[in-house]
């Protein structure tokens, strides 16, 4: 896997401190900075995600389709599965995730919550690579909620 990651500052675009990534599949994404009120040359102007809040919900995106995936097979009837993730983060550089929790909805027909729980787990514990590499510094906690639909 790769990826290059390139400043926008000198090409003139409105913020000076945006990033372009391009991945290794060949998908581009933009990342630009948090205003900065007392250095503007420093801030970016809230044009695009955070650095760090692309690593949030990549992670998101890792654990989700695990459990999608792991439903999947398990041959239920899944028919939605969203996650919410709220952090906290170190005060100090290198201001680390301390702490995330991932609230899962899952929808389907007939899908039993201990199935869900054990999907949640799987990922946490073997699958997701991104969770599992956050955990190292973060303390990391779910929950979930099912719904039923027809």
């Amino acid at each position: 896997m790769e990826c290059t990651v390139t400043w926008t500052g000198p090409a003139g675009t409105r913020s000076g401190m945006g990033f372009l990534a391009e991945t290794g599949s060949g998908h581009v994404l933009a990342m630009d900075g948090a205003p900065d009120a007392a250095r503007p040359e420093s801030g970016g102007q809230n044009l695009a995600p955070r650095p760090m809040e692309t690593v949030l919900a990549g992670t998101g995106g890792c654990t989700a389709y695990d459990v999608v995936l792991i439903l999947r097979r398990g041959r239920h009837h899944v028919r939605g599965c969203s996650v919410r993730l709220t952090s906290e983060r170190a005060d100090a550089d290198p201001k680390v995730f301390t702490a995330i929790h991932m609230h899962f909805t899952v929808t389907g027909k007939g899908l039993p919550a201990t199935a869900v729980e054990r999907a949640i787990a799987m990922s946490h514990d073997k699958y997701c690579s991104a969770s599992i590499m956050l955990a190292k510094t973060a303390r990391i906690t779910t929950s979930f909620d099912l719904v039923e639909v027809d």
